[in-house]
């Protein structure tokens, strides 16, 4: 992890502790999980979220740091879980299924970049049922993007280097190819659906890290691929050319310290982002402008992931550097 300029006491714990110890602690510690979360209605700038609530507690002894969201038809949900290197689904019942568990590279991946510890992090369902994820391990023939087989059984599909610290994943099916943030080096990558070598899509700029966490949320949408930065505290537009590649970047929201994930209402370019450090969820209308919908009030705790389908919004909460109950919560959006 490179050395980083704390601008909050979160940032200074998790720099004075480091994310692997940090980590090890938030394990350590007795799991705290209510039996049931009442609903909190927010209400704000003509967008409403009703009927929040948590559909599934996950197992913090274990490691399940909730990371990434991937809903499923019938409205089930692929979720990544970072420290103890699984994905799992969520079913509407709250059931959850183990579908995968990753194997700890040789050494215990303590070259992992950014954490020092292997995770996997960013999950994607093509349309077809195909689920894929993200495992960062420092380690060259074990990064990259995997593919969940029918069979149970995981296969790597695209390798990524040994220095990258694959984030988000997304399918981008117009171009046919994933497309991958790397939080440690401030690019986005692509590679063909069919598997094999990935390429640097982008490495503008405004994906860099400042020191620690760079390039991180992705979604495609309004002919642009769009992606946070969580060290700037923001989101930005990369438009795609006619070709394919990538134009500059240009930013569309600040002042979002702590952005991990984010999400389109479906209302033009309106934004649900996640607020990973001070765990919140954020309404980002078109112009930039902000307003928090929901926050540790209404049960946020290390907001890691929000996705969109329809009405239905799904959050993650990972409670990796406040709270004591990762889970996977929805709610209902409607416009008020």
């Amino acid at each position: 992890m490179a050395p980083y300029r704390p601008t909050t006491g979160l940032r200074r714990r998790a720099v004075t502790l480091g994310f692997a110890t940090l980590f090890a602690a938030v394990a350590a510690a007795p799991p705290a999980f209510p039996a049931t979360t009442g609903t909190h209605p927010a209400h704000v700038a003509g967008t409403c979220l009703d009927d929040v609530h948590v559909l599934a507690h996950f197992d913090r002894v274990a490691g399940q740091v909730a990371e990434s969201i991937a809903p499923e038809p019938g409205g089930s949900a692929v979720i990544g879980m970072i420290r103890a290197r699984q994905v799992v689904r969520v079913a509407l019942d709250g059931a959850v299924q183990l579908l995968a568990t990753m194997p700890l590279p040789p050494g215990g991946g303590t070259t992992t970049p950014i954490v020092g510890t292997p995770n996997v992090t960013g999950v994607a369902r093509s349309d077809g049922g195909d689920v894929y994820f993200l495992y960062s391990s420092g380690q060259g023939g074990l990064t990259g993007i995997w593919q969940l087989r029918p069979s149970g059984e995981s296969r790597l599909v695209v390798p990524l280097p040994a220095d990258t610290f694959p984030n988000a994943l997304v399918i981008d099916g117009k171009q046919h190819r994933f497309l991958i943030t790397d939080s440690a080096g401030g690019r986005i990558w692509q590679a063909p659906l069919s598997g094999g070598e990935a390429s640097v899509w982008s490495a503008d700029p405004a994906l860099a890290p400042a020191g620690f966490i760079g390039a991180n949320g992705l979604k495609i949408h309004d002919g642009a691929v769009w992606a946070t930065n969580s060290d700037r505290g923001t989101i930005v537009r990369i438009p795609v050319t006619q070709d394919g590649g990538s134009g500059r970047a240009e930013v569309r929201a600040t002042g979002l310290e702590g952005i991990d994930d984010f999400d389109f209402t479906g209302r033009s370019t309106e934004i649900l982002a996640a607020i990973n450090e001070s765990s919140k969820l954020v309404r980002v209308s078109a112009d930039g402008a902000q307003e928090t919908l929901l926050d540790a009030k209404n049960g946020m705790q290390g907001t890691t992931a929000v996705v969109v389908r329809g009405n239905q919004v799904y959050l993650t909460n990972g409670a990796n550097l406040a709270g004591d109950d990762p889970n996977l919560m929805l709610a209902q959006l409607r416009r008020c």
